[in-house]
């Protein structure tokens, strides 16, 4: 029964995120090196942002290109984890007094080269804040998350979004990212001897800065920058964390 409720649910959220009108989407491609001590490899990420008369639809996904990770003998040369998240925001009254209030719903889910991430259903509210050219915005969101297999104390998730474009009137310098906060009981720091540490809360936030180099020869869709990880308690890593990368970016 379990099973086919979850069946149901993926169903509607699919209905949900597909059956959209057409509007044009941004879609990015981003490869990062990443300089942190334990990661050392190359990201690969493609993102996507549509809107449209029912709201938007957001979509990322992470490929990590680490083979010399995988389990030692490994024949392998495939990416060594991939993580994956689509969120679609409701908005059917967008020309009301409540227009910058979305309905959201979202799935993030992945695998990496040593465990599951397992999927992770969230239901909330999205609220929509802008400057009067819209050159910058911010997104705060309060989430009902569900981790499967997972317990919470608070089955919640804080995220706020912004970016800000043309900063400090540099015509091609964006700054943007995002910022997630949730409560999930999840192991960390595991020992050889078979032992952990339990954390109860995961922080995380990615702000990037990037600069659009091709504007200068006839190339806008080029830009060069970097982001720097910051977390607290993420994945299998107690503690605070600090991992900056640097790469390019393609605007399709």
């Amino acid at each position: 029964m379990k099973a086919n409720k979850l069946t149901a649910i993926a169903i509607l959220l699919a209905a949900l995120f597909f059956a959209t009108p057409k509007a044009k989407a941004q879609v990015n491609a981003q490869v990062l090196y990443d300089f942190g001590s334990d990661r050392e490899f190359v990201t690969l990420t493609l993102e996507m942002f549509k809107q449209d008369k029912w709201g938007n639809t957001y979509f990322f996904v992470d490929h990590d290109f680490n083979y010399d990770q995988h389990v030692k003998g490994s024949p392998n040369l495939a990416p060594g984890g991939s993580y994956f998240e689509i969120a679609r925001c409701l908005n059917f009254w967008q020309n009301s007094a409540i227009k910058n209030l979305s309905l959201q719903v979202e799935y993030n889910g992945g695998i990496t080269k040593s465990y599951p991430i397992n999927n992770a259903w969230l239901v909330g509210v999205d609220y929509f804040i802008h400057s009067k050219d819209f050159k910058n915005t911010l997104n705060l969101k309060a989430l009902y998350k569900n981790i499967q297999e997972k317990d919470s104390d608070v089955p919640m998730q804080l995220t706020a979004v912004w970016a800000m474009n043309d900063l400090f009137g540099v015509k091609g310098l964006k700054f943007d990212g995002f910022a997630d906060f949730w409560w999930e009981t999840h192991a960390v720091d595991f020992r050889e001897d078979g032992t952990c540490d339990t954390k109860k809360t995961v922080f995380i936030t990615e702000p990037q800065l990037w600069y659009n180099v091709g504007q200068h020869f006839g190339c806008d869709n080029l830009s060069l920058g970097g982001e720097v990880e910051l977390s607290n308690n993420f994945g299998s890593t107690g503690g605070f964390k600090c991992r900056p990368c640097l790469g390019v970016k393609w605007d399709f």
